[in-house]
């Protein structure tokens, strides 16, 4: 089973104590990035603006990358992004199960984000291991088992579209 290696950019713009991407750190399960120059190029970039859904095809990527910064700051840094040539893809309809956004569509933090890529691209081990960081990690998957197990057997983009469009 392939591993996937991830990345966060992250802007010091959460709470030290709820950052998700600092406790996946803390396991040495993510790299941080403060600088956009050093993210890795080709990488997918989970977009929730991106034209184009995650899918299986996009699994010979072994880089995923996850903003950490306030959607505040989101025009002034996709604009940087752009010149990585990072592979833009947004992740389908999934329910958050972090406290904070508990329950509500589109709302994942970055270890949600992660755990539904790479559940997609078939990794199911790497995402269960990521989320097992905290307690209420196990809850996405149970929310999400249905859409997440339908959205792992799509071909493409397309399918996902259509998948998602089942749910919503």
């Amino acid at each position: 089973m392939k591993e996937f290696r991830l990345h966060i950019y992250h802007a010091r713009q959460c709470d030290p104590k709820k950052c998700t991407g600092k406790r996946l750190k803390k396991f040495d399960l993510v790299r941080l990035h403060e600088k956009i120059h050093s993210l890795p190029k080709g990488s997918i970039l989970l977009d929730p603006m991106a034209e184009k859904a995650l899918s299986p095809a996009d699994c010979e990527i072994s880089d995923i990358i996850v903003l950490d910064c306030s959607w505040n700051t989101v025009e002034e840094i996709f604009p940087k992004l752009l010149r990585r040539k990072l592979q833009h893809r947004a992740l389908p309809y999934l329910l958050a199960s972090n406290p904070v956004n508990f329950g509500k569509p589109f709302k994942l933090n970055s270890v949600e984000a992660f755990a539904a890529a790479l559940y997609i691209l078939g990794n199911k081990d790497q995402a269960e291991n990521i989320l097992s960081k905290f307690r209420w990690g196990h809850t996405f998957l149970e929310l999400n088992r249905e859409p997440l197990e339908d959205y792992s057997k799509a071909n493409n983009s397309e399918d996902i579209i259509q998948i998602q469009n089942e749910y919503i």
